[in-house]
């Protein structure tokens, strides 16, 4: 898989011959867009239209992010491919209810088992919380009964909210939970998630852009202006291992402390400095690889997304179920 390149600096991005060139105010870089999955662009940075041609054509995608380094939108390349019959069959599975709600049970499905998976790996380590696998047990099966996506959603929350306490649990004072809040974050912990959640979402619109999929056509979501609902469904999935884990592991170890954070404007927001240590922790995490248990062979982090997108374009061609993404190691 390529690389995902993050720029923190402010100054301008422009093609130079066959590469991009970043300009700031004390040096300038170069980013080699052949080993590029995609750009993310969290300083104030300028970029015309001669360097999104480029970024076009060689297949590229530029993530933008805003002031508080939430997701601002994106800048797509051409598909890698186009279906009308696919889009035709994504959406003709979103307007059948019970199809629908069979997609959207299975990426809660296999979100639960993802949060569960966390739960039982401190579980291990002697941390007091059954009680959190036993609250997500008995959501996921609750699922089983829902008659509309509008319940299964109910059930989601249901389990997000048992599944948090476990921030409060394995998390070192002075790092606390207490309660899901991103606008603005008014803590750490949910700056760390908040931040970690967009980082996913760009990563899954970048992987859904390899399809013939229409990235706005979802099915646990509700489909809106402005936005790839469908990212938000894939990204649900993966946000236990690729968000979760990352700030249980950075935050024990020492490598984001309190003084990465800054408060403004009533929230909490991570530092340049914290945003580029969480930054590096996800994409090894995203290059990191396993044994996949189908495909005999190792893939990353970041081809599981791409592999879930594929999924889920297969099912809506040939009606073959689709299985969500589940830890198995």
């Amino acid at each position: 898989m390529d690389d995902n390149y993050h720029i923190f600096s402010d100054g301008r991005l422009e093609r130079a011959n066959d590469t991009l060139r970043l300009v700031t105010e004390d040096e300038t870089n170069y980013i080699p867009v052949e080993n590029a999955e995609a750009v993310f662009l969290h300083g104030q940075i300028d970029f015309n239209t001669r360097a999104v041609s480029f970024l076009n054509d060689e297949g590229v995608a530029l993530h933008v992010f805003g002031w508080n380094d939430y997701y601002a939108g994106s800048v797509m390349p051409e598909r890698g491919q186009t279906s009308g019959n696919t889009v035709v069959e994504q959406v003709r599975t979103y307007d059948d209810p019970s199809a629908r709600l069979e997609v959207a049970t299975a990426f809660i499905r296999g979100s639960i088992h993802n949060m569960r998976a966390n739960v039982t790996y401190y579980a291990g380590r002697d941390y007091d919380v059954d009680w959190i696998t036993e609250d997500l047990d008995d959501c996921r099966e609750r699922l089983g009964t829902v008659e509309g996506v509008e319940e299964a959603m109910g059930v989601e929350a249901s389990a997000r909210r048992s599944y948090y306490q476990l921030f409060d649990e394995v998390l070192p004072d002075p790092f606390v939970f207490n309660r899901r809040k991103y606008d603005p974050p008014e803590n750490e912990t949910n700056s760390l998630i908040s931040f970690g959640n967009s980082l996913v979402y760009a990563s899954t619109v970048s992987a859904i852009r390899a399809t013939a999929l229409d990235p706005a056509v979802s099915f646990l979501h509700e489909p809106g202006e402005r936005r790839y609902s469908l990212a938000l469904d894939i990204a649900d999935v993966f946000k236990p291992l690729l968000v979760d884990r990352i700030i249980f592991r950075t935050v024990n170890r020492g490598q984001l402390k309190v003084a990465d954070f800054e408060s403004d404007l009533n929230g909490c927001l991570l530092t340049e400095s914290g945003r580029k240590t969480y930054s590096k922790e996800y994409e090894e995490t995203l290059e990191t690889t396993v044994e996949h248990p189908e495909l005999n062979r190792k893939v990353s982090y970041q081809y599981l997304l791409r592999l879930e997108a594929y999924k889920l374009k297969k099912h809506v061609l040939t009606g073959e179920e689709y299985v969500p993404f589940e830890r198995w190691w």
